[in-house]
């Protein structure tokens, strides 16, 4: 148990160390977001009109709409970002080093996911704070409540990372993963439009949006602002988390991966 936490300590504490000296990176997750948030959403507000639906009492401005998915679009980001951050220590051979110390893989692997939540976490909240300065804001106990929503949310985003990380081998295709994962995964998504919307348009992308597990960590970080939890959303995310951690666990096998060198 000691040497479990020390690692956990260690991990945290490098990546911590990583992110404060990576400002770009910090700056770049929030301004994302925020550009929705004021250039796009303004843009948008005439054309994409708002139904009375759960958890909203009452007609709702895009803008508050759309502030859930951009917090899962900075857990999205900052979970690819982390999953980026493997493949170079992985190039570099720090991560195969640490795959071959004492402590289970399935624990380095948790470490580095709970890391990278704890960062995105950080950002989200730095997010949250930015938009409250410009009016959008919610009561005291949706930020509270909300916290579980993005741990949950953060550790599915961060084990698909670690599933791409797994099968990529070098540092150079990884933007090109990143493309094909994170901008589908985000425009299919109830993040920028409700299911209803999108069903106007095609019953086969409105399909695609409701299987989108990203979807639902949405909807879990949406509920849960307001003090309530989508229960169907929380089934769906922990289900997309296991069959993602569990893909990763068969990716970092240093077994599987000496047995594909020899052959």
């Amino acid at each position: 148990m000691r040497a479990a936490l020390i690692c956990l300590v260690a991990i945290v504490h490098r990546e911590a160390l990583r992110f404060v000296s990576q400002r770009g990176r910090f700056l770049a997750a929030i301004v994302r977001p925020l550009v929705w948030l004021i250039v796009f959403a303004a843009g948008f507000r005439a054309a994409l009109g708002l139904s009375i639906q759960p958890p909203y009492q009452t007609y709702i401005t895009y803008e508050i709409y759309i502030v859930p998915g951009l917090c899962g679009m900075v857990q999205l980001f900052s979970g690819m970002q982390s999953s980026l951050s493997l493949v170079y220590d992985r190039e570099m051979g720090s991560m195969r080093l640490l795959l071959t110390s004492p402590i289970p893989r399935w624990w380095l692997l948790f470490c580095k996911l709970f890391a990278s939540t704890a960062i995105s976490i950080f950002q989200v909240y730095t997010f949250l704070a930015i938009a409250a300065l410009t009016g959008i804001s919610f009561s005291p106990a949706g930020y509270l409540a909300v916290l579980p929503a993005l741990i949950v949310n953060g550790l599915m985003l961060g084990a698909l990372g670690l599933l791409l990380s797994s099968t990529i081998r070098q540092l150079e295709n990884f933007a090109g993963v990143m493309n094909f994962v994170i901008f589908p995964m985000f425009f299919l998504s109830t993040a920028l439009y409700p299911l209803w919307k999108m069903a106007e348009a095609s019953t086969i992308l409105r399909d695609i949006c409701a299987f989108n597990p990203f979807s639902h960590g949405v909807e879990l970080i949406r509920f849960a602002l307001y003090g309530q939890v989508d229960w169907m959303a929380l089934l769906w995310v922990l289900v997309a988390f296991a069959i993602f951690l569990s893909g990763s666990l068969w990716g970092y096998d240093p077994s599987r991966s000496m047995g594909r060198r020899k052959a």
